[in-house]
Formats: C-alpha cells, structure tokens, sequence
C-alpha cells in the first residue's frame, strides 16, 4: 500500500498550522512549528505570492495531509463525492470522517489517524465483529467499530484510552471499558471540526 513515507512535521510548517499528525509531540512544544513557524526549504521565509489558485491548492493540500491520503485517492474520492447528492465540498468532508482509519481516531483509541491506520492494516480492529484491514473502508450508519482482543490488551492502546482528552463528535457513540464505537449517524458539516474549507477544494477540481 502507497503511504507518505517523509518527515510529517514538514507537512505542517508548509501549511503554516498544526495539523496534529504526530499525536501528543503536536501539543507540546517539541512540534517543529511552535519553533520554526515558516515553510521548510531554502526560501522558506521569502515573501510568498498569493493567489486564487494557491490558495485552493493549499486548502486541498491540507485537507489531504489530515486525514493521510495520497493524491490519487483523494482525487479518486472527489470525484465520488461529486456524483453524489448534495453539496460535493461537504459530501467529500463527510467521506473522510467515515473512513474506518479516521473513526478509530476520533473514538481515542489512537493518538493519531497514522496510529489508527497501523491498527487497521495489523487488523486490531473489527467492523461487526468482522476483521477489516482497509483504512479507506467507508462506514455507515449503525455499524460497530471495536478493537480486537488482542489490541484492548495493548498497552499503547490502553494509554491512548487513558490520557487522551478528546470530544468524541456527536456522531459517535463510544463505550470506553469495551472500546466499541457506534456510528450513531452520518456526520453533519457543523459536526466536522477540521479546519478546511471545502469550497475551495471543490472550486481546484472544478477548473
């Protein structure tokens, strides 16, 4: 499986703000963008031209570094979204949050979505009971996450469980002692707290 493989504190110095893939380091102050808050590379701190276009394509950058896609699948999820009814910007944010990765990282059973992807890909986490090892795997409403009996053991997962001081959206229904979550029912836009805004994102692809 394709995955990013480099330095993921870069990608937040490039967009200019946390976004949180490193776990508990991102709320201390070891992150690399509380000292150095300026994009990596030679010309990092020379003036940046701004424009339309940049601005899209940063805002699909940063929603795509987020949830830990790679181009294509996010490209590939897009145009999903696109087919579907409604309004593409929020059916492609509503996507990304039910990603199986993702809902394992907003139970707190992960510290962070790249923790929760191993999880998956090692196949602590079942889905009804049933094993599924496919990050992308899209949930729906009434479906039933737990971890495996072997990971509810892990001492990793035990003290994500522990110490992680996180809202569990109301989307989601999450019985701490089982580490069982239930998706209550499909993410609503005002429920989906990343800072993303999705019309731009819709107005690069749409070009």
């Amino acid at each position: 499986m394709a995955r990013y493989t480099g330095a993921v504190c870069k990608l937040c110095r490039r967009e200019r703000m946390k976004l949180f893939l490193k776990g508990p380091k991102c709320d201390s102050m070891k992150c690399a963008i509380e000292r150095r808050p300026y994009p990596p590379g030679e010309h990092g701190r020379g003036r940046i031209r701004e424009s339309e276009y940049l601005l899209q394509l940063r805002e699909k950058q940063k929603a795509r570094r987020i949830y830990g896609l790679l181009e294509r699948q996010f490209r590939n999820l897009y145009g999903e979204a696109a087919r579907q009814k409604g309004i593409t910007g929020e059916n492609l944010l509503r996507m990304l949050e039910q990603r199986l990765d993702n809902v394992v990282f907003r139970a707190g059973f992960a510290s962070s979505r790249n923790q929760a992807r191993q999880f998956v890909r090692h196949g602590h986490v079942t889905v009804n009971g049933r094993r599924v090892t496919i990050p992308s795997y899209q949930l729906r409403k009434g479906e039933v996450v737990e971890m495996g009996p072997k990971a509810k053991s892990m001492i990793v997962v035990r003290h994500n469980v522990d110490t992680l001081d996180r809202a569990v959206p109301a989307w989601l229904e999450v019985t701490g002692p089982e580490l069982k979550a239930t998706v209550r029912d499909l993410p609503l836009r005002e429920q989906i707290d990343v800072p993303v805004r999705e019309q731009l994102i819709v107005e690069l692809y749409s070009k």
